[in-house]
């Protein structure tokens, strides 16, 4: 019996934590009666900006920032682990693969370990463990061999959210035929974002075949809203029409499109929640690690179609032929 488990993830953005969703879900699903606590090498989003989500799961707080990341980190992790309630974990789950951080984290009391970090070398379980570009997906099959049981898969359900939200996203998308549009990035240290003009030109040919933009934009990107409006007047930018925001009203938003068209940000994972049809461009970034795990997603990933990290090569057309109006 696990009492105490603690879940470690290193990512730091929205999206890295949305692709948790159906890991944690599944994991709190089979061990009902124990206590779920997660470490973060960055901010905690399950209880700030994912909150809407209710997933949850209690916040480990040793106190040390970007925990894993730096070697001193080894000498004061289990010196903070001693002044809280829990002194031992029964089972601590590695969801990354970095040795420094690795071997960080052993220092943390606990009878149970898993990692994938060096050929699964840190395992307590010795077993021919298989690695998957999905971390849910292989964290789970490990899982079942770790454990000698077997785990079911919990995706994500909409009804979790509010109702408020989907009373909201029917206001601001009443009708039909909406095709969504996501084109801005979270984190600036790579260049994911596919141009801007040929997400409008993209649109302008969605308006010929009777659909209607709907680009996602926060509040704060007025002038961007400006900008495209000013080549589409009957586009929508339904966030700056309502008083509520956050991923929250994005999903439910996003339940009312036909489908959508996103590069990798963690938007595209709020709009995967609802498994509507999605095309997702990709670049720089792995698209088997990060594109949403749902059977309605076309990837464009410029890697397999031009050989080339550069998401621009990907054109309007290439896109176009993947909505199938």
């Amino acid at each position: 019996m696990y009492k105490n488990i603690l879940i470690y993830n290193s990512g730091g953005g929205l999206g890295d934590s949305i692709q948790l969703f159906p890991l944690i879900l599944s994991l709190k699903n089979h061990f009902m009666q124990s206590n779920f606590h997660y470490l973060g090498a960055h901010e905690n989003h399950f209880t700030a900006a994912l909150r809407d989500y209710k997933i949850s799961i209690k916040t480990l707080n040793l106190g040390i920032k970007f925990f894993g990341f730096r070697w001193w980190h080894f000498l004061k992790a289990k010196k903070e682990l001693s002044h809280l309630e829990i002194k031992k974990f029964d089972l601590i789950i590695d969801l990354q693969s970095k040795l420094r951080n690795t071997i960080i984290l052993r220092r943390l009391s606990h009878n149970d370990f898993y990692s994938s970090t060096y050929n699964f070398f840190f395992c307590s379980k010795k077993e021919r463990y298989d690695y998957h570009d999905n971390i849910t997906d292989m964290t789970l099959l490990n899982l079942e061999k770790f454990l000698k049981e077997k785990i079911k898969k919990v995706n994500f359900n909409l009804k979790n959210l509010d109702e408020s939200f989907f009373n909201e996203a029917k206001r601001l998308l009443p009708k039909n035929k909406y095709i969504g549009f996501s084109l801005t990035q979270g984190n600036e240290y790579r260049k994911k974002s596919w141009p801007l003009e040929k997400f409008i030109n993209l649109a302008k040919k969605v308006e010929k075949k009777n659909r209607i933009p709907v680009f996602f934009l926060e509040k704060s990107k007025k002038n961007l809203a400006e900008k495209i409006k000013n080549e589409i007047p009957n586009a929508l930018f339904p966030e700056l029409k309502s008083n509520l925001s956050g991923p929250g009203l994005v999903t439910a938003l996003s339940s009312n499109l036909e489908s959508a068209v996103s590069i990798d940000n963690g938007v595209m994972h709020m709009i995967g929640l609802t498994n509507i049809p999605m095309t997702v461009l990709f670049g720089p970034t792995n698209s088997k690690k990060f594109a949403p795990d749902q059977k309605n997603v076309k990837i464009l990933d410029s890697n397999k179609m031009y050989g080339v990290k550069d998401i621009n090569k990907i054109t309007v057309d290439d896109v176009l032929e993947t909505l199938n109006f």
